[in-house]
């Protein structure tokens, strides 16, 4: 498994009674939170996105990597000790493994960054009819959503799998910074062959790409205060 790397979203939502807590509380419990996203991010990968003013139900977002399931559950004890997390919901949570496609010979087990100023996640399930398909049908259906996929090469498409690890059956990530040439190859792809076989791909994630500071200052609106070294 050394090949594949596990790709964990993390979505996280604050009880509105934390902006409320005294500014040096609240610059503690976040030095506390980007002292173990630091730790963890020193050898693997770990990026951070925010969701104020893009959705109601989430505030931020983190994706962690990494070779094997322990080190994501390692990671999330420690950042569970933060003081923010303690004020944190956990709303939504998708899990999912790189693999590389049957229907393209793009590379997709290797880890790499997302790069876009915007990233749009949603989990993803097809019917059970697709997978009753012959394998050279179900080949034919995706070269058409591949193609159409590869008129709108600004938009990176990053799917995961998570078929017996999570709910879904993938996780779909496309990162870019052209959220309209976004939305132009979703309205595209609803009228391809393959769209008619999506049992589900809601709900769907509008994210912010930043660093983590500034993923947990815009919970609060406050400047993170000077304070010790992180880590």
């Amino acid at each position: 498994m050394a090949d594949r790397h596990f790709v964990k979203y993390t979505f996280l939502l604050l009880d509105p009674a934390w902006r409320r807590l005294p500014e040096s509380e609240r610059a503690e419990h976040k030095q506390e939170f980007l002292a173990a996203c630091e730790d963890f991010g020193t050898d693997h990968l770990l990026q951070a996105f925010s969701l104020v003013g893009t959705r109601g139900d989430a505030d931020l977002m983190l994706i962690s990597e990494t070779e094997n399931l322990d080190r994501i559950h390692e990671f999330h004890v420690v950042l569970a000790q933060s003081g923010l997390m303690k004020w944190a919901t956990q709303p939504y949570s998708f899990l999912g493994l790189r693999k590389t496609s049957e229907y393209s010979d793009e590379e997709r087990q290797v880890p790499r960054r997302f790069k876009g100023k915007y990233l749009f996640v949603y989990p993803f399930v097809k019917t059970r009819g697709w997978y009753a398909l012959p394998p050279d049908e179900r080949w034919r259906i995706m070269q058409e959503h591949i193609k159409v996929g590869r008129e709108y090469p600004t938009v990176d498409n990053h799917t995961t799998y998570s078929f017996g690890l999570d709910d879904q059956e993938f996780v779909v990530a496309f990162d870019t910074n052209d959220a309209g040439a976004f939305l132009d190859l979703v309205q595209r792809l609803r009228t391809t062959e393959a769209s008619s076989f999506t049992l589900r791909d809601t709900p769907s994630f509008t994210c912010i790409n930043t660093s983590p500071e500034r993923a947990v200052n815009a919970l609060d609106g406050a400047a993170l205060s000077v304070g010790a070294p992180l880590g």
